[in-house]
């Protein structure tokens, strides 16, 4: 009976030692191993061993991770008052410099973007920031990864969303905007008008050199208002049209 109670126990105690050295790491994770507090290397993924209560393994997660950054307040270069909020992709590349250089590398991200993030803004116009958002992103995303890559996070890309503008600023703006458009109507309708008023001094030129041109000009004006029979119009003729029959005639009489 005793032996069958110390073979229990060993088998315990075998299967405890064997459950506390067997670790598995999925595709996107790393083990980062330390060995009596000794950072000795990363492992994985897959299965493997470790030495049980000498080794210990922290577990870092190499995907891509999406972050909010919360919406900030700051005052552009031009003394305007804005509220943006942003997103930052970023993931871990060396999973050691993860866990042994910053206790949370998450939340620092986190933090650093919402710093340079308010500091950037700070540097830049409102047009700027509304017209070029573009270069204002790869600003971030380059700021923020030179202070992420001690911690071995790379950030890929960094999106600025909404921009909230205070609403006297968007009163301003849209007057701007209507002033815009009616000033390039006003431009359209002027320059409309000149070229109407080029084509008809050309026609007035030809007509003018070429006077039988200016009789056709009439009878084509005759037809369009005789082809309208609801009203009775008076269109003066001028004598030039008859000009050539009473001459005709007075060489008849001849």
């Amino acid at each position: 009976m005793e032996a069958f109670i110390s073979f229990v126990v060993l088998l315990v105690i075998l299967i405890s030692l064997v459950s506390a050295s067997v670790r598995v790491v999925q595709e996107y994770e790393r083990g980062v191993i330390f060995r009596l507090g000794r950072y000795v290397g990363v492992r994985g993924p897959g299965l493997f061993f470790l030495i049980p209560f000498i080794e210990r393994m922290q577990k870092v997660d190499l995907r891509v991770v999406t972050m909010e950054v919360p919406t900030q307040e700051a005052i552009t270069r031009d003394n305007v008052t804005v509220k943006v909020n942003a997103v930052v992709y970023f993931r871990v590349v060396e999973p050691a410099s993860a866990v042994i250089k910053v206790m949370d590398h998450i939340r620092a991200t986190s933090q650093l973007a919402q710093t340079t993030l308010r500091s950037v803004l700070g540097q830049s116009d409102l047009d700027e920031l509304l017209a070029h958002r573009e270069q204002i992103n790869q600003r971030l995303q380059q700021i923020i990864d030179e202070g992420t890559e001690p911690w071995g996070v790379k950030v890929s890309l960094v999106e600025i969303r909404d921009v909230e503008l205070p609403q006297s600023m968007q009163r301003a703006m849209a007057a701007q905007a209507e002033a815009e458009r009616e000033r390039r109507a006003k431009i359209i309708h002027a320059d409309g008008e000149f070229q109407a008023a080029e084509k008809l001094a050309e026609a007035a030129r030809i007509i003018s050199s070429q006077p039988a041109s200016l009789q056709l000009r009439y009878l084509q004006t005759l037809t369009e208002i005789a082809s309208d029979k609801s009203s009775i119009l008076v269109f003066p003729v001028p004598i030039e049209l008859f000009k050539h029959y009473t001459e005709k005639e007075k060489r008849g009489e001849n």
